[in-house]
């Protein structure tokens, strides 16, 4: 008899990763879960972080298919090298998006690592993502993979996971991927999971839903500052630029009754840009992108015709990308796109693939 397959599941305790224990199982894989810890309130940060609820659910559903729990503790990472760059993007008036670096820094690269010191030959998480084989080697790490959408374009997580590496992809499955959220939730109740019904959870990656005004008071300096129309004209005053996003719609005090938005957030003079919503500045049809990333190992052909989406969930754009510089590009869209926010991700696509991203800048 040969020697089963063994998988290191991350197992959150919500619908998703419980049914891939449940297909990984079916598939004849040695699964084990890994419930991942990394947020809990501290004296100097706080949050809203639900973790011994959400491994109680964990624990529930491996229980259920007799599989073995383990909990990782990577707080002290998270904290150092996601909370902080967090803080320090805010502080200089970008809008970060730390999940993506939380699953390019902390769980992927750190489960593995785990994975492979307790002897297992794969990972796997709940992700609605998929993955192709293009090349074969002598060996693993000389496969040739592709990250493909997964097939609920409204549940596709792929802009969270567009910087993993070709390794990454090499020791990781994605069992869900090839479901319909629906079906994911029907397989739940099929086979009795106690977390079938439960709701998605949303906020910030493994800390959860979090008023981001006062989550960020704790790490971030902020002061009061003028509030100016895109011509210079002061209309008011911000309280700080830190919890701003670009594009967010706000009255800032005017009494005409017509909707301003944030146009740009400017940390060197501590000012907040607005405008109407209509206006060119809130709707370019370039922007400029920095730190590159290829799902591929190397950087493709430029000038590449692609789909870009500027923010998860943001529909996806007819673009162009151009080399400026050794490691400046410009972003040309079809049509204007609405509100870009420096420091934000754009992720990149041909067909069902995922080719990588880069920040704008």
């Amino acid at each position: 008899m040969s020697k089963k397959i063994k998988v290191l599941l991350a197992l959150s305790g919500g619908v998703d990763s419980s049914v891939a224990v449940k297909l990984l199982l079916d598939q004849g894989y040695d699964v084990t879960a890994a419930f991942i810890r990394i947020w809990s309130d501290t004296k100097t940060v706080q949050g809203v972080c639900s973790w011994k609820e959400e491994r109680r659910d964990a624990l529930r559903v491996a229980a259920l298919f007799n599989v073995p729990l383990i909990t990782l503790n990577f707080e002290k990472e998270y904290r150092e090298q996601v909370a902080s760059y967090m803080f320090r993007e805010y502080e200089a008036g970008r809008t970060p998006n730390p999940d993506i670096l939380c699953n390019n820094q902390i769980k992927f690269p750190l489960l593995w690592k785990e994975a492979v010191a307790r002897g297992f030959d794969f990972i796997a998480t709940g992700h609605y993502v998929r993955k192709k084989r293009v090349g074969r080697g002598l060996a693993p790490r000389h496969e040739s993979w592709k990250l493909l959408v997964g097939k609920d374009p409204n549940k596709d997580q792929s802009y969270f996971l567009h910087r993993l590496t070709q390794e990454d992809l090499v020791h990781t499955l994605f069992p869900i991927g090839k479901f319909k959220k629906d079906k994911v939730r029907k397989l739940a109740r099929k086979c009795g999971i106690p977390v079938a019904d439960k709701r998605s959870t949303r906020g910030l990656c493994f800390i959860g839903k979090v008023d981001m005004s006062e989550f960020l008071a704790q790490g971030t300096k902020s002061k009061p500052g003028k509030i100016v129309m895109i011509d210079g004209k002061v209309i008011g005053e911000h309280k700080g630029i830190t919890p701003y996003t670009i594009g967010q719609r706000h009255g800032f005090g005017q009494g005409s009754g017509k909707p301003l938005f944030v146009i740009k957030k400017d940390a060197v003079t501590n000012t907040l840009v607005v405008g109407e919503e209509n206006d060119p500045a809130l709707n370019p049809k370039e922007i400029k992108l920095t730190d590159l990333f290829w799902i591929s190992g190397k950087e493709l052909k430029l000038p590449l015709k692609c789909k870009a989406r500027i923010r998860y969930r943001a529909p996806l754009e007819s673009a162009t990308i151009y080399k400026l510089q050794a490691t400046s590009y410009n972003l040309v869209f079809k049509k204007s796109i609405h509100a870009p926010a420096p420091g934000q991700f754009v992720v990149f696509y041909k067909g069902d693939e995922c080719l990588g991203g880069g920040v704008i800048g």
